[in-house]
């Protein structure tokens, strides 16, 4: 099969063009520009690389035309730039519907996050949520996963915990009045159920929520990035405010960030249970991977 893959060179679009090209496919990534992620994507055969930015609608339609699907995963967990989180998330969503009708592309899934939401504090979540809407209402064959954390090779958990442990061997997980909860998903679950969507063609219509199969605080990852590191972890919680604080200064001095406002705000809400309006993956595609200390060291290794 043909699929285009929007956000094909971040954490997850490499990821899945990586393993779909691995099953025989010919996925075309199309990303901003071209990364030290995105050259080493083009080494790889029966992939089309596609520098764009989604705003070219012309360039847009090129890609998908001819494509058989689109994984459509582009998104950001922080902006540098005024209305970032709508122009990312909802206009390029509009553009990508648009062109997809265009071309004759019929099948669209779209990767949002476990509690986007209407009417939501968090403008992540809120356009987050817009895009799943334009995605459900676009006329197309669509589903909509909605994972929590999820975790592997290049990440922005397990990566995150190791700089921050890199830094100061005190960890301080966000809380509210009750320490919140994750259920962290391992990457290859993710494309399996990924996978299953473009080329088997299931879940047509629904909006999944994928949770991993043990259920854990912050801290406790903490601590098992930390067991594999070698290093000692102090795990000392603080108020939330403090670490929207933190994060907003983080953000002022830095391209970079150790973390985001929108994390913070992510990290916490409840990560461990799905929306009411959610359904569950089938069976055989129940993600089963544990956060273990040998796959924490094969995500630090890379």
């Amino acid at each position: 099969m043909r699929i285009a893959i929007t956000g094909g060179t971040g954490f997850l679009g490499g990821h899945l063009a990586r393993e779909l090209t691995a099953r025989g496919h010919f996925p075309t990534v199309i990303a901003r520009g071209v990364s030290p992620s995105g050259e080493a994507l083009r080494k790889l055969p029966n992939i089309n690389f596609m520098p764009m930015l989604l705003d070219d609608e012309r360039k847009l339609f090129h890609a998908l035309n001819n494509c058989d699907a689109i994984a459509h995963l582009v998104g950001i967990n922080r902006e540098q730039a005024n209305n970032e989180f709508h122009k990312v998330h909802v206009e390029a969503t509009v553009r990508v519907i648009h062109a997809a009708r265009k071309a004759g592309v019929k099948r669209i899934i779209y990767v949002s996050y476990l509690k986007a939401r209407p009417r939501s504090f968090s403008k992540y979540l809120q356009t987050k949520w817009e895009a799943e809407e334009l995605i459900r209402n676009s006329g197309l064959d669509f589903t909509v996963f909605k994972p929590g954390m999820i975790f592997g090779p290049g990440d922005h958990m397990i990566s995150h915990i190791s700089r921050a442990l890199d830094t100061v061997p005190i960890f301080s997980p966000p809380v509210g009045f009750m320490p919140a909860k994750i259920r962290p998903v391992a990457v290859s679950d993710m494309l399996e159920i990924m996978i299953a969507a473009l080329v088997e063609r299931r879940m047509v219509g629904q909006t999944i929520a994928v949770i991993g199969p043990e259920e854990m605080s912050l801290g406790e990852a903490v601590r098992r990035v930390a067991k594999a590191k070698k290093k000692l972890a102090l795990v000392l919680p603080l108020p939330a405010l403090v670490h929207y604080t933190m994060a907003a200064l983080m953000e002022k001095m830095s391209s970079d960030p150790l973390v985001s406002v929108a994390q913070i705000r992510m990290l916490v809400d409840d990560m461990s249970k799905p929306l009411k309006n959610s359904d569950l993956p089938a069976d055989d595609l129940i993600p089963k991977t544990y956060l273990t200390e040998d796959l924490i060291r094969a995500a630090l290794d890379t």
